[in-house]
């Protein structure tokens, strides 16, 4: 999945959401089962997510919706990965999240075609 999110500090739930298709509530949902996810809270208790929580919840989205596990199965996958080589599975997300924009750029360039 191609996340299209401008690079900046600082993500709304909104912004979050809407760049991975579900609702807020899903992602608040996420954030209350899953101890990985913690975004930084303003003072009028807005929820700001970083690169690092986008890279968490890109993580719960392809388990849960891409790759069927059910929650508790996710739960159990993410405490693996952290118990493994973590620098080696943020290396996969990341080379994955490149891969996944490539080919939507490409998409793009064939849909004008």
């Amino acid at each position: 999945m191609y996340i299209d999110l401008p690079e900046k500090m600082y993500y709304k739930i909104g912004e979050v959401a809407k760049a991975f298709g579900v609702k807020t509530s899903l992602i608040r949902y996420w954030e209350k089962e899953f101890k990985a996810l913690k975004p930084k809270k303003n003072k009028n208790g807005s929820r700001l997510f970083t690169k690092k929580d986008i890279d968490v919840i890109h993580q719960i989205y392809q388990l849960i919706k891409e790759k069927g596990y059910t929650h508790e199965g996710a739960k159990q996958k993410m405490k693996e990965n952290n118990l493994e080589s973590t620098p080696k599975q943020a290396i996969n997300t990341e080379l994955i999240a490149r891969l996944e924009k490539i080919k939507h750029e490409l998409q793009q360039i064939k849909s004008h075609l």
